[in-house]
């Protein structure tokens, strides 16, 4: 599950690594919609949204970009996007306007439960995914809650602090088996997972490896931005590890 930011290093490079990255195998794209203070975000994505931005990137291109490609692509798509965004545009209406785009569902990281709780219902009423984030110290009762307020997936930090590359390989066996007695929804681990080992020991007990800063940082440095982010994730997808 890799994760870019829509815009950077353009929209024509943004649709050019959608379509790579599904010809590259990825099972679901996730889309960041750039925003002046990103959540939880380290230097490299940050970095990426704020390049984004200076460019002129607005949400209505990020969906543009979706839009475009949309036929051409077999993964699913999912928006990540602050909530003041969709607060400010419209709240179920930019939902409304992200599933037109072509988006499959939505991650709003900093939404509080008391406000995921409408939009998560809407969202239900379009088949249109909802997932919460489950933090390393996340208490039991309280992801049964975000669980409850989630469909498609739930986004389980492998780690805390802030995104970037790592070195060490995250043992999320435990955490796994504990939020899956509580839910029978998929999960995805993301924070840190940057090498085909990080992927590997992930698929071992979740659904999902999200990939972030590691892509960004090659996409960036790339003149060939799309072609960079399709070979790095057949590289970390497919790389024998026996």
């Amino acid at each position: 599950m890799p994760f870019i930011v829509a815009g950077s290093p353009s929209i024509e490079a943004t649709e050019a690594t959608i379509i790579a990255l599904d010809a590259a195998g990825a099972d679901i794209i996730e889309i960041g919609i750039p925003f002046s203070d990103p959540i939880a975000d380290g230097p490299v994505i940050a970095a990426a949204m704020h390049r984004a931005l200076e460019s002129g990137v607005t949400p209505s291109h990020s969906m543009g970009a979706v839009s475009n490609v949309r036929n051409q692509v077999q993964a699913g798509l999912i928006a990540m996007v602050s909530h003041s965004i969709v607060r400010k545009s419209g709240g179920t209406g930019f939902i409304n306007l992200l599933a037109e785009a072509g988006f499959d569902g939505v991650i709003v990281p900093d939404i509080d439960t008391q406000e995921a709780v409408s939009i998560s219902a809407y969202c239900a009423t379009i088949d249109f995914s909802f997932s919460m984030l489950i933090a390393p110290t996340t208490p039991l009762a309280r992801i049964e809650t975000l669980a409850s307020l989630s469909s498609g997936f739930l986004y389980v930090l492998a780690r805390t602090g802030l995104t970037g590359e790592q070195s060490d390989t995250p043992d999320v066996s435990a955490r796994i088996e504990e939020i899956r007695s509580v839910t029978s929804l998929p999960l995805a681990v993301g924070f840190g997972i940057s090498t085909a080992e990080h992927v590997a020991a992930v698929h071992q007990s979740a659904d999902a490896a999200i990939v972030g800063s590691a892509l960004v940082r090659r996409m960036e440095v790339s003149e060939d931005p799309a072609t960079a982010a399709g070979n790095f994730v057949k590289e970390i997808t497919t790389k024998d590890l026996d």
